[in-house]
């Protein structure tokens, strides 16, 4: 026996309880045993369920059924284990707390699962979450204010963080990498968002610049937030103040791209070491086109020279006195260059050749060198 709903032009459709048989001819038939139309549904379904073999049963459907859920553990417990590890929830305070906790979670959620404070309040909250971020943790209830204030106490607490993070990875005589980077902001009430340079692409938004201090191995020490206006030099003078006074640290090797650390900001600083009081500090930077080119024409080094060698260290008194000048061909760079300038003039033929038939044609061809040149 089957249960079947059948059709029934414009009026809902006929419930019928049928069964399959055969006749004398052995031709399969199926006749109706009973109308259902008028049962209620819910005892129409326990009754299609029996017929396929299952069990129905006495209780409402809200208490028929438990509902478990399954929280995600592994990543959790991956990322708080490095977490756990290397130390980075004593620097954070050596005192456990719900904002250090907090602070554990928004770290966690925005390697794991990057969103707003509103979703992660919901990801961690007991009632709400799919993962075992929050028990992990010892969250129960969790509101975005709640979020909101364990930044403010983790902002608090920034310099006594990035103080303990320099006793950890910085010492004397060591090397120091720095970068500055930037986001562009929606808002109009930040007082640190300004037009300046977008690294975002992001045309017509304020920017907001963000200097980042490294060890040599690229762990993260400090990091302080400028106006969007900023230049990058400029910005250098603060990260030296705060190696120098901050970190107490004597004797430094800073590294930065040619766009930080120019030729001439470094000039500037050895003009006035006191100043800063930098004298056993260092630089590594690079030169800009300009400045190799000069080098190459006051013959300081040949291109022939990389015929032999990667590496050669030059020395030029009377352009860079005091300081010593490693040149190097890039095999890579060079044939990315050359890549670019093959395609260049190949997209400039093509345009080219566009307007050489446009002088060439017969009928109203371009003439004058103006009307050509536009």
């Amino acid at each position: 026996m089957y249960i079947e709903s059948v059709p029934n032009r414009n009026s809902p459709p006929a419930i019928l309880l049928r069964e399959s048989y055969r006749d004398e001819n052995g031709k399969v038939r199926k006749r109706t045993l009973a109308n259902l139309s008028k049962w209620d549904p819910q005892v129409v379904e326990g009754l299609r369920s029996l017929l396929r073999g299952g069990t129905v049963s006495p209780l409402p459907m809200e208490q028929s059924f438990k509902i478990v859920r399954s929280l995600s553990h592994g990543n959790v417990a991956a990322v708080l284990g490095s977490f756990r590890n290397i130390g980075l929830d004593r620097i954070i305070s050596s005192r456990p707390s719900q904002h250090r906790d907090l602070s554990i979670a928004m770290i966690t959620a925005r390697i794991l699962h990057p969103s707003s404070k509103l979703a992660l309040s919901r990801l961690v909250s007991e009632e709400t979450t799919n993962s075992t971020l929050g028990q992990e943790l010892g969250l129960k209830t969790v509101s975005e204010n709640d979020l909101y204030a364990a930044m403010r106490w983790l902002y608090e607490r920034q310099p006594q963080i990035e103080e303990k993070l320099a006793r950890g990875h910085l010492k004397e005589g060591t090397t120091v990498l720095y970068d500055l980077s930037s986001t562009y902001y929606e808002g109009s009430h930040c007082p640190l968002a300004e037009f300046g340079h977008t690294r975002d692409k992001k045309k017509g938004k304020r920017q907001i610049n963000f200097g980042l201090l490294c060890n040599a191995d690229g762990c993260p020490i400090a990091v302080e937030a400028f106006p969007g206006s900023t230049a990058d030099p400029a910005t250098v003078d603060s990260q030296i103040k705060t190696l120098r006074e901050r970190f107490g640290l004597d004797r430094v090797i800073v590294v930065g791209d040619r766009g930080m650390l120019t030729n001439a900001r470094i000039q500037e600083i050895k003009a006035d070491p006191d100043q800063l009081g930098i004298n056993n500090y260092g630089w590594i930077s690079a030169l800009r086109f300009p400045q190799i080119r000069e080098l190459h024409e006051a013959g300081s080094f040949e291109p022939e020279l990389f015929d032999q060698m990667d590496l050669a260290e030059i020395s030029n008194e009377e352009l860079f006195p005091g300081e010593r000048l490693v040149v190097c061909r890039n095999p890579f760079l060079a044939e990315e260059r050359s890549r670019k300038r093959e395609k260049l003039l190949k997209a400039t033929e093509k345009k080219l050749e566009t307007i050489k038939h446009a002088v060439m044609r017969e009928k109203n061809p371009y003439t004058g060198a103006d009307r050509i040149g536009r």
